[in-house]
């Protein structure tokens, strides 16, 4: 498998624990995942597949520690690197910005040169908009541990065997 890194901006620890999940279903060693504060320039550049993922705060905003991690990211190369999106929301409380933090990394890296992998349909889902939404899917895994926490696991599956191969 190439090298994989996994950063995430976790207030409560729910993205955290989702981020944690993911790296056991796709092996990757724990050193390999970290919260976003802790995200490096030599880790990025050493990564050839990053999996980015955020809670959503606010009306859709980005999980704090992310502004800063953003800018580490657009500080290196990321051409021909590989970018997955995940992250949760709340679909019944803010159903306009549910999952808007993978819309905000999504539109600050979209020109960077990475490539992007695992969007999801938006069937299955209960929102009324979201800028994570882009011609016609989520542009990552979005995830509603509030409301809809039994279908997790069955997502993280199921889009966890949509980038496999791109990332083996």
């Amino acid at each position: 498998m190439k090298k994989v890194m996994i950063y995430f901006g976790s207030s409560t620890g729910t993205t955290e624990d989702v981020a944690n999940r993911i790296a056991k279903e796709l092996n990757v060693d724990d050193n390999h995942v970290k919260n976003v504060t802790d995200i490096n320039n030599a880790d990025i550049d050493d990564a050839e597949v990053l999996l980015l993922g955020s809670s959503t705060w606010g009306d859709g905003e980005l999980q704090d520690d992310w502004y800063d991690g953003i800018k580490t990211l657009k500080s290196t190369n990321l051409q021909h690197k590989i970018v997955a999106l995940f992250g949760c929301g709340d679909s019944q409380s803010y159903p306009d910005t549910f999952c808007g933090a993978i819309g905000e990394l999504y539109n600050e890296l979209k020109d960077s040169g990475a490539h992007f992998i695992g969007t999801v349909a938006t069937e299955g889902y209960d929102y009324s908009d979201s800028i994570s939404v882009v011609d016609g899917s989520f542009v990552g895994l979005a995830l509603d541990e509030t409301n809809e926490d039994y279908k997790t696991d069955a997502r993280i599956a199921k889009w966890i065997d949509e980038i496999k191969s791109s990332i083996e």
